[in-house]
């Protein structure tokens, strides 16, 4: 296999020479990251180390990193990490290995929707993105979730209320990515589910591959595929976009890989280099009547309802939390967002209560829509 190795200064030449020799490997040549303590003037040649000092990783099909603290600490080295993957090259080290997630080849146009992380305001961006491609095309939204379905499900219309209750009441989770998406997007929207995430968004398990099947089937104009957390849908789409919060490292890790690999980058309420900042301004889709009680999974600015707000929680995540304050609740009117514990315990009590419920959205203001069309285009 041809590789390129990663060295440096802290190392003496020699030693590197003889373990490139040692190693199984076709090498292309090594890169220097760093480091002068062991290197002689007039400076590192590649009769040195007996292959050819490079810049890049051209020619190689294989990353292998001989470097070691200080010159390459963790930081340092998941940066080298992301850049291989994206490269689409696998990286190793003495005791580890990264493969670039493999991504299953998509014959429509099609945009990814993937975050640094859960609770970054994805989901939100993939209703717009979905609304905006609908304007002029049929959209197909494909989304996975930890609480997907075990066979891909094609909602055709947006479940209301009392499908949502009924199908929370046969242990399904009726707030799933997929039914969110298509209540808010009003697309037609495939549901799917994935176990595990590795460190550069690999899934472990997941059916999305039989879910694209059935959304290329339907033959629409685009396709929508929501991400799962940090989870990256394992699809070569024509497009991706990153979201990214204030909560979330955007670099550390392999998050500057799923910067690398994205097309667009959108930072939820705060500024990030190369990203578009936008925000969220939570909106109900039905008009809000009498005493209102708001339920997310994390925000709690309420500024922008026209309503009488009585009470806001955010603990849609935290059903012990939530069903202590369900309890002593009084008001006319739930507006919640569809989320964690937003059927089975919220609805649920509304019913009970004769109260009513309303779905809340979060609008997404200031994403480049220009941008995303001519991706697409």
């Amino acid at each position: 296999m041809r590789a390129v190795a990663l060295i440096d200064g802290e190392h003496y030449p020699p030693v590197v020479r003889d373990a490139l020799a040692a190693l199984p490997y076709d090498w292309v040549g090594a890169i220097l990251v760093g480091g002068v303590e062991k290197l002689r003037p007039p400076g590192p040649a590649a009769s040195d180390y007996g292959v050819p000092l490079v810049a890049g990783f051209a020619g190689a099909e294989l990353v292998v990193d001989l470097s070691d603290e200080p010159v390459l600490g963790p930081v340092e080295r998941f940066r080298w990490i992301a850049q291989a993957l994206a490269a689409g090259l696998p990286y190793v080290g003495a005791d580890f290995r990264f493969d670039p997630p493999v991504l299953a080849p998509f014959p429509l146009p099609s945009v990814s929707v993937i975050g640094t992380g859960k609770r970054v305001g994805k989901t939100a961006v993939s209703v717009h993105v979905a609304r905006l491609l609908a304007r002029d095309r049929a959209v197909v939204a494909v989304a996975m979730g930890r609480g997907g379905p075990a066979e891909p499900e094609v909602v055709r219309a947006p479940p209301t209320l009392a499908e949502l209750v009924e199908l929370s009441r046969t242990g399904r989770h009726a707030a799933s990515d997929h039914l969110e998406l298509a209540v808010l997007a009003g697309v037609v929207t495939i549901g799917c589910r994935r176990a595990g995430g590795g460190l550069a968004g690999a899934v472990f398990v997941s059916n999305v591959a039989c879910g694209a099947e059935l959304a290329a089937g339907l033959a629409p104009g685009a396709v929508v595929f929501d991400g799962s957390g940090a989870a990256i849908p394992p699809v070569a789409t024509t497009a991706r976009i990153l979201v990214t919060a204030a909560s979330r490292d955007h670099d550390g890790y392999l998050n500057s890989y799923r910067r690398l690999i994205s097309d667009l980058a959108v930072s939820v309420g705060c500024d990030v280099p190369g990203a578009t900042r936008v925000e969220l301004r939570l909106a109900a889709t039905e008009p809000l009547d009498g005493r209102v009680a708001v339920f997310t999974a994390g925000g709690r600015d309420v500024s922008g309802l026209d309503a009488d707000v009585v009470h806001v929680s955010a603990n849609l995540a935290d059903r012990a939390r939530l069903s202590a304050e369900l309890r002593s609740l009084e008001a006319d009117t739930y507006l919640v967002e569809l989320k964690a514990a937003a059927v089975d315990l919220v609805a649920e009590d509304a019913l009970a209560r004769g109260r009513r419920v309303v779905v809340a959205t979060n609008e997404v203001v200031g994403f480049p829509d220009d941008a995303l069309l001519e991706l697409l285009s």
